[in-house]
């Protein structure tokens, strides 16, 4: 549905975008995440035919956001970041101004604003002043506006953005929803746990290159550089004793670790970049030294970390860590 291939804006000798290729099915969720300067909202103005790249391809459903900018408009539903209200006019009145300006007729905008507020779970709001709304009920008539035209393509910018964890909530079980309509959807937002609810496929990009891609499993075997342990021990008076013996053992193996001692919580923590079959034989070795072991277990990373990870780099990885982002990537089951 959606697919840059080596796509890449330059400004005189600044890159802003730098060869970026994925590929999105139909009724996928993108998660697009990047600080800010990544390069996201030039990704975004090139897919709506807003702005040019200076080489490289974006397609919609077929339609390419370069030469058929007209076909990609209709195509393509766009809510950003900031509503755009205007003052002493109803939701209903605001969504019809809308539907006229994609050229919607009258008998029909009435059917879509009924339509469309429905699936927004925003009826109950058709005779409310959209300035008067509050930043939740105004995100929901943002999706239904953005709606109106039936795109099937919808980028949405920051759409959890200040909204209360409730309005949260409500806000992913209606992504969710529109995907199960079969629209495909860019997503961008910092609130990434609410991010990876959501997502069939994660993008990364920092410097305007792509550093990691793929569902939130891949991306978290591409990014991570080291995991991270927890020994839970039976006596605080053991902690010492062990996390002795975890910086022998590491050294032994010539593998590079940083080890935590915490009394308080009883505990020894270690990074390291061994895999399990690697490291099993240390959990071996602190039993047959008779240290009494209730957990040996890792630290789950989340997509914050591995974002964090990402941005904190300081060169791109190579594209082969990417997994071919151009291929096809199964949708995440219900």
């Amino acid at each position: 549905m959606i697919e840059t291939k080596e796509l890449t804006k330059r400004y005189d000798e600044f890159t802003a975008l730098d060869s970026l290729s994925i590929r999105v099915e139909k009724g996928q969720i993108l998660g697009f995440i990047g600080p800010n300067g990544a390069g996201k909202t030039t990704t975004i103005r090139i897919l709506v035919g807003l702005l040019r790249p200076t080489s490289g391809s974006a397609t919609i459903a077929g339609a390419d956001c370069i030469s058929d900018t007209r076909k990609i408009k209709r195509l393509v539903g766009y809510m950003p970041d900031e509503f755009g209200k205007y003052n002493n006019m109803r939701v209903s009145e605001y969504l019809d101004f809308f539907g006229a300006a994609y050229g919607i007729g009258r008998r029909k905008r009435r059917l879509r604003i009924e339509e469309t507020l429905e699936i927004a779970g925003a009826t109950y709001m058709k005779d409310l002043f959209v300035d008067a709304l509050s930043r939740g009920m105004q995100q929901r008539v943002a999706i239904a506006r953005t709606l109106m035209h039936d795109p099937e393509v919808m980028i949405l910018d920051e759409p959890a953005n200040g909204l209360d964890p409730q309005a949260r909530i409500d806000m992913r079980e209606m992504l969710l929803r529109l995907s199960d309509m079969g629209k495909t959807l860019i997503v961008t937002s910092h609130i990434l746990p609410e991010l990876a609810r959501v997502c069939d496929i994660v993008a990364m990009i920092t410097k305007g290159r792509l550093r990691a891609f793929g569902t939130l499993d891949e991306i978290m075997r591409t990014v991570q550089q080291r995991r991270t342990f927890e020994i839970q021990l039976l006596e605080t008076a053991q902690v010492s004793d062990v996390a002795a013996l975890v910086t022998q053992w590491m050294k032994d193996q010539q593998s590079e670790s940083e080890v935590q001692e915490s009394g308080t919580e009883t505990m020894v923590r270690f990074t390291t970049k061994l895999n399990d079959r690697e490291l099993s034989p240390l959990l071996t070795q602190l039993i047959s030294k008779g240290q009494g072991i209730a957990q040996f277990r890792e630290v789950t990373t989340d997509l914050e970390d591995a974002f964090l990870t990402v941005a904190n780099e300081t060169e791109p990885q190579t594209d082969t860590a990417l997994k071919d982002p151009t291929r096809p990537v199964e949708a995440k089951s219900a």
